[in-house]
């Protein structure tokens, strides 16, 4: 604990330390505006450096790859330019070990996003988007960044790991038992050593490749995407082409604006989960094509002075040739005050249930762990360029051979 709290405190003293700089961050935005002089190109890059350290309890099957307390550095670059009043282009590159956190291996530049988008004559009500970047499901992925988001951590749809794999398909109900460490029961080392193989219902922003439609009518909002991967698929995935375009994913959402507080949405999503590596193992007479994911989610926002509410919830379902499909809702329910211009608290409940699946025996068992999330996430905002937050998560699963984890995370943001 005291390798914890000096963790907080040195991230803490260089939050404070950074606020002399800037003067400095002011000037470098400036240098990094840029365009023609008739004003028909505008280009600006932008970005953050961030530093976090990681304090939590095992087992947990969320995204975070580490066996022990750490620290994770990340430099993230955005692209953002504008071309007459159709086009629009936009992209983001990161240097980190990996997407999500983790304390294996070296730093490395990743391309997360490069797409363009068209507005014919620069309306609003049709623009037409190409390349890889976020999914339209739900609303989450476009706050999901270090300084938009009042989290460390993605919310439980987005974060927990379920007993799906996408480089096998499982040849039986005890095989998916196993794989969701309901049966038989694991201790905290098992439940961490396969988190490589396991899949979300929706896996982060989910920064998949392909192109998708989008407009606005009146205070109705549409897109529709056509993606290489599944809302699950991992991030070393989304850029790839080949035999996963012959199985494409299919996702919408069509949202309502009664007035400028209120979000409401509805989404859905369709495509094939498994990575072709998982050939070997599909079911004799089966293919790709019968093995897919399907998700339908409903999502919420709320905006008044200081108050900012959240909740999205998840219901999918993972098609399983031979038996039962796998099916699990997940939601949360966030909410963020602000008192003042720096402080800030967000609270978030989050939880997952799972459906019964019939085994061998005639029995109807979960095929996944039952479990709940409570995030607590104080923060303060040292200027516009620095960020602090401290986030406190207590997590309870059954059955686990620990049904009460905690986990303690801190996240220093700096942009630019």
């Amino acid at each position: 604990m005291n390798a914890r709290i000096a963790s907080i405190v040195g991230i803490t003293l260089l939050a404070q330390g950074m606020t002399w700089a800037e003067g400095t961050f002011d000037r470098l935005r400036e240098r990094l505006e840029f365009g023609s002089h008739d004003g028909w190109f505008r280009a600006r890059l932008s970005g953050s450096l961030e530093l976090e350290a990681y304090a939590i309890q095992h087992p947990v099957s969320d995204l975070v790859f580490s066996a022990r307390d750490f620290i994770n550095p990340r430099l993230v670059l955005s692209l953002d330019a504008q071309l007459g009043d159709s086009i629009y282009v936009f992209g983001q590159a990161r240097l980190d070990r990996r997407f999500d956190p983790t304390d294996a291996g070296p730093l490395r530049p990743r391309l997360d996003e490069l797409a363009v988008r068209w507005s014919p004559g620069g309306s609003q009500k049709i623009t037409f988007q190409a390349g890889q970047f976020a999914t339209v499901v739900g609303q989450w992925p476009r706050r999901h960044a270090a300084w938009e988001n009042a989290f460390i951590t993605a919310p439980l749809p987005y974060d927990n790991l379920l007993g799906i794999w996408d480089r096998a398909a499982p040849g039986s109900v005890e095989t998916l038992l196993e794989w969701a460490h309901v049966r038989p029961a694991s201790d905290a080392m098992e439940v961490h050593s396969d988190k490589n193989q396991r899949l979300p219902i929706i896996w982060g922003p989910s920064y998949t490749s392909g192109a998708a439609i989008a407009g606005l009518y009146g205070a109705f909002e549409y897109a529709i995407e056509v993606k290489n991967a599944s809302l699950s698929s991992r991030p070393k995935d989304w850029n790839e082409g080949g035999d996963r375009w012959d199985h494409p994913t299919l996702g919408a959402r069509i949202g309502w604006r009664p007035d400028p507080r209120w979000n409401l949405g509805l989404s859905a999503s369709g495509g094939t989960y498994l990575a072709p590596e998982a050939r070997p193992t599909l079911a004799p007479g089966t293919g790709f094509g019968d093995y897919r994911q399907f998700v339908l989610a409903h999502d919420v926002s709320f905006a008044w002075h200081h108050v900012q509410l959240w909740g999205e919830i998840h219901a999918a379902r993972f098609e399983l040739p031979g038996f039962d499909d796998a099916e699990t809702v997940a939601y949360f329910v966030e909410s963020k005050v602000k008192f003042g211009p720096q402080w800030f608290l967000a609270i978030r409940w989050n939880q997952q249930l799972f459906g019964k699946i019939t085994d061998a025996e005639g029995r109807d068992v979960s095929w996944g762990r039952d479990v709940w999330r409570i995030d607590v996430a104080p923060g303060y905002r040292f200027s516009p360029h620095t960020q602090l937050k401290v986030q406190l998560s207590l997590r309870h699963e059954t059955p686990a051979p620990r049904e009460l984890t905690h986990s303690i995370a801190t996240q220093l943001t700096i942009r630019f």
